[in-house]
């Protein structure tokens, strides 16, 4: 499949784009900088040299291509607005074709507890803006089978190190002792993925999703936040939820949730298989 993909030298992009040449599909992936284009004809795809909000290109490549992986997002205030103009482009675009086309959510909209696809919304204020345009992709109107990926929080190795989220955490600010503040307590969950497991997911719902469909992308291992700062060996102390808000604002307040599911849809319906180490055994092995 000759595949228009957006976001391919991010943590998840990059994983996508890897996972479509490995399964031999063609792959155009949007380039901002001539960097971005290097690494994604690296990886083997084909550069396109443009912007997320080019709506005339977005268009014409949506138009040119048979199928459609959106992983791309500015994550700040300008995101929503962006992903609907996205949207405007690329499904109007392909209206009609009964094309695919795999958007990017993010499990934190369905709030804390135990959660799966069909758990109502109950977003923290950082991803409260995802629920009118993910209506927009699993409505699946105008002939198009458009498919929804929730990932939880992506780690992967590079360079030696986790990256993601994770990373970020870790190596946060420190209390007087030299020990790493934690958002919270560190009691809560944390919903995961590996990147790599995550691209091959991305692959599957673009080849077999039914149109309308929403897939959790989480691997079923949920460490707590206090389990993951163990595992990579880093000493750290827990704050408390005021002052986790206090210093990190929304971003915080989206950590703060204490939230497990398992992604068994994914494996049941599109025969998934998470393959890779867990948060913890990767940080495990980093450590040494």
């Amino acid at each position: 499949m000759d595949v228009f993909l957006t976001g391919g030298t991010g943590l998840v992009g990059s994983s996508v784009l890897a996972a479509l040449v490995a399964q031999g599909h063609t792959v155009r992936a949007l380039a901002r900088s001539d960097s971005s284009a290097a690494a994604v004809e690296a990886a083997g795809a084909t550069a396109v040299r443009g912007d997320l909000t080019d709506a005339d290109l977005l268009a014409r490549e949506a138009t040119a291509a048979e199928g459609v992986i959106h992983t791309a997002s500015p994550g700040d205030a300008t995101s929503a607005d962006v992903d609907a103009a996205f949207l405007d482009a690329v499904l109007g675009a392909i209206a009609g074709s009964g094309k695919p086309y795999v958007h990017t959510g993010g499990v934190w909209v369905h709030g804390p507890g135990t959660v799966d696809e069909d758990t109502p919304r109950d977003a923290p204020d950082l991803t409260a803006w995802r629920a009118p345009l993910d209506a927009r992709v699993t409505e699946a109107r105008d002939g198009v089978r458009s498919v929804l990926v929730e990932p939880g929080i992506v780690y992967a190795e590079q360079g030696g190190q986790v990256a993601g989220i994770t990373a970020a955490v870790l190596g946060g600010p420190t209390d007087d002792d030299g020990a790493v503040q934690l958002p919270g307590s560190g009691r809560q969950h944390w919903t995961t993925v590996h990147a790599a497991d995550l691209g091959r997911l991305y692959v599957l719902a673009l080849t077999h999703a039914p149109a309308g469909s929403t897939y959790l992308g989480v691997n079923g291992h949920n460490p707590t936040v206090a389990e993951i700062a163990d595992a990579a060996g880093v000493r750290a102390v827990g704050t408390s939820e005021e002052a986790t808000r206090e210093r990190m604002g929304a971003f915080g307040d989206a950590l703060l949730l204490d939230q497990q599911a398992t992604g068994d849809k994914a494996r049941r319906e599109l025969g998934w298989s998470p393959t890779e180490p867990t948060l913890t055994e990767l940080l495990g092995r980093l450590r040494g």
